[in-house]
Protein backbone atom coordinates (compact mmCIF):
# COMPACT_ATOMS: atom_id res chain seq x y z
CA UNK A 1 0.00 0.00 0.00
CA UNK A 2 1.48 3.34 -1.07
CA UNK A 3 1.19 6.37 1.15
CA UNK A 4 1.26 10.07 0.36
CA UNK A 5 2.64 11.57 3.57
CA UNK A 6 1.28 15.06 3.03
CA UNK A 7 -2.22 13.75 2.38
CA UNK A 8 -2.33 11.52 5.42
CA UNK A 9 -0.81 14.17 7.67
CA UNK A 10 -3.71 16.39 6.68
CA UNK A 11 -6.22 13.63 7.25
CA UNK A 12 -4.83 12.67 10.63
CA UNK A 13 -4.99 16.34 11.61
CA UNK A 14 -8.70 15.73 12.11
CA UNK A 15 -8.76 11.93 12.27
CA UNK A 16 -9.12 10.81 14.97
CA UNK A 17 -7.86 13.63 17.22
CA UNK A 18 -9.96 16.47 15.79
CA UNK A 19 -11.62 18.82 18.32
CA UNK A 20 -14.99 17.61 19.57
CA UNK A 21 -16.67 20.58 17.93
CA UNK A 22 -15.30 19.70 14.47
CA UNK A 23 -17.62 18.00 11.97
CA UNK A 24 -17.16 14.25 11.63
CA UNK A 25 -15.65 13.28 8.26
CA UNK A 26 -17.62 11.76 5.41
CA UNK A 27 -16.30 8.92 3.25
CA UNK A 28 -17.57 8.98 -0.35
CA UNK A 29 -16.91 5.79 -2.32
CA UNK A 30 -17.60 5.45 -6.04
CA UNK A 31 -17.96 1.95 -7.47
CA UNK A 32 -16.57 0.83 -10.81
CA UNK A 33 -14.03 -1.32 -12.62
CA UNK A 34 -10.36 -0.35 -12.99
CA UNK A 35 -8.54 0.09 -16.29
CA UNK A 36 -9.02 1.91 -19.58
CA UNK A 37 -11.22 -0.90 -20.91
CA UNK A 38 -14.01 0.10 -18.52
CA UNK A 39 -13.47 3.84 -18.46
CA UNK A 40 -16.68 5.82 -19.14
CA UNK A 41 -18.87 2.69 -19.30
CA UNK A 42 -22.28 2.65 -17.66
CA UNK A 43 -20.99 0.50 -14.80
CA UNK A 44 -18.35 3.13 -13.96
CA UNK A 45 -20.50 6.16 -13.23
CA UNK A 46 -19.55 5.83 -9.55
CA UNK A 47 -15.93 6.47 -10.51
CA UNK A 48 -17.03 9.33 -12.77
CA UNK A 49 -18.93 10.99 -9.92
CA UNK A 50 -15.94 10.79 -7.56
CA UNK A 51 -13.63 12.21 -10.23
CA UNK A 52 -16.01 15.08 -10.99
CA UNK A 53 -16.44 15.89 -7.30
CA UNK A 54 -12.68 15.69 -6.67
CA UNK A 55 -11.98 18.11 -9.54
CA UNK A 56 -14.53 20.55 -8.17
CA UNK A 57 -12.58 20.75 -4.89
CA UNK A 58 -9.09 20.36 -6.34
CA UNK A 59 -8.57 17.01 -4.58
CA UNK A 60 -5.92 14.69 -6.05
CA UNK A 61 -6.93 11.03 -6.40
CA UNK A 62 -3.38 9.82 -7.09
CA UNK A 63 -2.73 8.00 -3.80
CA UNK A 64 -3.47 4.31 -3.23
CA UNK A 65 -4.98 3.33 0.12
CA UNK A 66 -6.66 0.01 0.98
CA UNK A 67 -6.86 -1.04 -2.69
CA UNK A 68 -8.45 2.28 -3.70
CA UNK A 69 -7.44 5.42 -5.47
CA UNK A 70 -7.85 7.81 -2.60
CA UNK A 71 -7.93 11.50 -1.78
CA UNK A 72 -9.02 13.82 0.98
CA UNK A 73 -9.93 17.44 1.57
CA UNK A 74 -12.73 19.51 3.02
CA UNK A 75 -15.67 21.62 1.95
CA UNK A 76 -16.77 24.57 4.07
CA UNK A 77 -15.14 23.06 7.13
CA UNK A 78 -16.38 19.48 6.75
CA UNK A 79 -13.65 16.92 5.98
CA UNK A 80 -14.31 14.46 3.18
CA UNK A 81 -12.47 11.33 2.08
CA UNK A 82 -12.87 10.02 -1.48
CA UNK A 83 -12.21 6.50 -2.74
CA UNK A 84 -12.43 4.50 -5.98
CA UNK A 85 -11.87 0.79 -5.19
CA UNK A 86 -9.56 -0.91 -7.70
CA UNK A 87 -10.67 -4.45 -6.82
CA UNK A 88 -13.14 -4.79 -9.71
CA UNK A 89 -16.77 -4.10 -9.09
CA UNK A 90 -17.82 -7.43 -7.60
CA UNK A 91 -15.14 -7.21 -4.88
CA UNK A 92 -15.67 -3.53 -3.97
CA UNK A 93 -16.21 -4.38 -0.30
CA UNK A 94 -12.60 -5.55 0.03
CA UNK A 95 -11.63 -1.88 -0.08
CA UNK A 96 -14.75 -0.24 1.29
CA UNK A 97 -14.98 -2.24 4.52
CA UNK A 98 -11.37 -1.71 5.62
CA UNK A 99 -11.49 2.01 4.76
CA UNK A 100 -14.51 2.66 6.97
CA UNK A 101 -12.96 0.59 9.77
CA UNK A 102 -9.55 2.27 9.51
CA UNK A 103 -11.03 5.75 9.89
CA UNK A 104 -13.44 4.54 12.60
CA UNK A 105 -16.42 5.94 10.74
CA UNK A 106 -19.99 4.95 11.56
CA UNK A 107 -21.79 3.74 8.47
CA UNK A 108 -24.09 6.76 8.52
CA UNK A 109 -21.00 8.78 7.49
CA UNK A 110 -20.27 6.52 4.53
CA UNK A 111 -21.86 7.17 1.12
CA UNK A 112 -21.56 4.72 -1.78
CA UNK A 113 -22.13 5.95 -5.35
CA UNK A 114 -23.15 3.45 -8.01
CA UNK A 115 -25.01 2.88 -11.28
CA UNK A 116 -28.67 1.90 -11.12
CA UNK A 117 -30.74 0.44 -13.96
CA UNK A 118 -33.96 1.04 -12.00
CA UNK A 119 -33.66 4.79 -12.54
CA UNK A 120 -33.91 6.55 -15.91
CA UNK A 121 -30.63 7.68 -17.43
CA UNK A 122 -29.31 10.77 -15.65
CA UNK A 123 -31.72 10.69 -12.71
CA UNK A 124 -30.17 10.71 -9.21
CA UNK A 125 -31.48 9.48 -5.89
CA UNK A 126 -29.85 9.85 -2.47
CA UNK A 127 -30.92 7.50 0.33
CA UNK A 128 -29.85 6.87 3.94
CA UNK A 129 -30.01 3.06 3.64
CA UNK A 130 -31.42 0.22 1.55
CA UNK A 131 -30.77 -3.16 -0.01
CA UNK A 132 -28.45 -4.12 -2.85
CA UNK A 133 -31.03 -4.21 -5.65
CA UNK A 134 -29.16 -7.12 -7.30
CA UNK A 135 -26.12 -4.85 -7.78
CA UNK A 136 -23.14 -7.14 -7.23
CA UNK A 137 -20.77 -4.38 -6.18
CA UNK A 138 -23.20 -3.12 -3.57
CA UNK A 139 -23.88 -6.70 -2.47
CA UNK A 140 -20.16 -7.15 -1.76
CA UNK A 141 -20.00 -3.85 0.12
CA UNK A 142 -22.84 -5.01 2.38
CA UNK A 143 -21.05 -8.32 2.92
CA UNK A 144 -17.89 -6.54 4.08
CA UNK A 145 -19.99 -4.32 6.35
CA UNK A 146 -21.03 -7.60 8.03
CA UNK A 147 -24.53 -7.42 6.57
CA UNK A 148 -25.15 -3.87 7.80
CA UNK A 149 -27.10 -1.85 5.22
CA UNK A 150 -27.27 1.38 7.22
CA UNK A 151 -24.95 3.35 4.92
CA UNK A 152 -25.92 6.14 2.54
CA UNK A 153 -26.19 5.73 -1.21
CA UNK A 154 -26.21 8.01 -4.21
CA UNK A 155 -27.84 6.09 -7.06
CA UNK A 156 -27.02 7.23 -10.59
CA UNK A 157 -29.65 6.20 -13.11
CA UNK A 158 -28.40 4.58 -16.31
CA UNK A 159 -31.72 3.25 -17.62
CA UNK A 160 -32.68 -0.22 -18.80
CA UNK A 161 -31.07 -2.15 -21.66
CA UNK A 162 -33.09 -1.99 -24.89
CA UNK A 163 -35.12 -4.97 -26.04
CA UNK A 164 -33.64 -8.33 -25.13
CA UNK A 165 -30.09 -7.04 -24.65
CA UNK A 166 -28.05 -8.82 -21.98
CA UNK A 167 -27.88 -6.49 -18.92
CA UNK A 168 -24.22 -7.41 -18.38
CA UNK A 169 -23.32 -6.31 -21.89
CA UNK A 170 -25.33 -3.12 -21.41
CA UNK A 171 -23.45 -2.25 -18.21
CA UNK A 172 -20.06 -2.62 -19.89
CA UNK A 173 -20.89 -0.47 -22.91
CA UNK A 174 -20.14 3.21 -23.26
CA UNK A 175 -23.07 5.61 -23.22
CA UNK A 176 -24.44 6.71 -26.55
CA UNK A 177 -24.25 10.41 -27.38
CA UNK A 178 -27.67 11.32 -25.99
CA UNK A 179 -27.19 9.37 -22.77
CA UNK A 180 -23.68 10.79 -22.31
CA UNK A 181 -25.09 14.31 -22.32
CA UNK A 182 -27.59 13.33 -19.63
CA UNK A 183 -24.95 11.61 -17.51
CA UNK A 184 -22.54 14.55 -17.75
CA UNK A 185 -25.33 16.85 -16.57
CA UNK A 186 -26.14 14.40 -13.76
CA UNK A 187 -22.51 14.36 -12.63
CA UNK A 188 -22.57 18.14 -12.21
CA UNK A 189 -25.88 17.90 -10.34
CA UNK A 190 -24.36 15.17 -8.19
CA UNK A 191 -21.50 17.43 -7.18
CA UNK A 192 -23.98 19.99 -5.89
CA UNK A 193 -25.91 17.26 -4.05
CA UNK A 194 -22.74 16.04 -2.36
CA UNK A 195 -21.78 19.56 -1.36
CA UNK A 196 -25.27 20.06 0.06
CA UNK A 197 -24.84 16.84 2.03
CA UNK A 198 -21.61 18.14 3.55
CA UNK A 199 -23.09 21.49 4.55
CA UNK A 200 -26.74 20.74 5.38
CA UNK A 201 -26.77 17.10 6.41
CA UNK A 202 -28.37 14.02 4.93
CA UNK A 203 -32.04 14.61 5.79
CA UNK A 204 -32.27 18.10 4.35
CA UNK A 205 -30.11 17.14 1.38
CA UNK A 206 -32.22 14.10 0.54
CA UNK A 207 -35.52 15.97 0.88
CA UNK A 208 -34.36 18.75 -1.41
CA UNK A 209 -32.42 16.73 -3.98
CA UNK A 210 -34.90 13.89 -4.30
CA UNK A 211 -37.83 16.25 -4.79
CA UNK A 212 -35.99 17.98 -7.63
CA UNK A 213 -34.91 14.68 -9.16
CA UNK A 214 -38.47 13.33 -8.97
CA UNK A 215 -39.61 15.91 -11.50
CA UNK A 216 -36.60 15.14 -13.65
CA UNK A 217 -37.57 11.46 -13.45
CA UNK A 218 -41.03 12.25 -14.81
CA UNK A 219 -39.51 14.22 -17.69
CA UNK A 220 -37.00 11.64 -18.85
CA UNK A 221 -38.42 8.23 -17.90
CA UNK A 222 -39.85 7.60 -21.37
CA UNK A 223 -36.84 8.88 -23.30
CA UNK A 224 -34.34 6.39 -24.85
CA UNK A 225 -31.09 5.73 -22.93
Amino acid sequence: MLHCSKLFNRLFHFLPSRPLSSPQPWLFIGLGNPGEKYQFTRHNVGFDMIDTFARSLGISMASIHFKSYFGGGEFEGTPVLLAKPQTYMNLSGESTGPLAAYYKLPLNRVLVIYDDMDLPCGVLRIQPRGGHGHHNGLKNVIYHFHGNREFCRLRVGIGRPPGQMDPKAFLLQNFNKTARVRIDAALEEGVEILKMLLTRGLTECANSANAEQKYKHLRVQNLPS
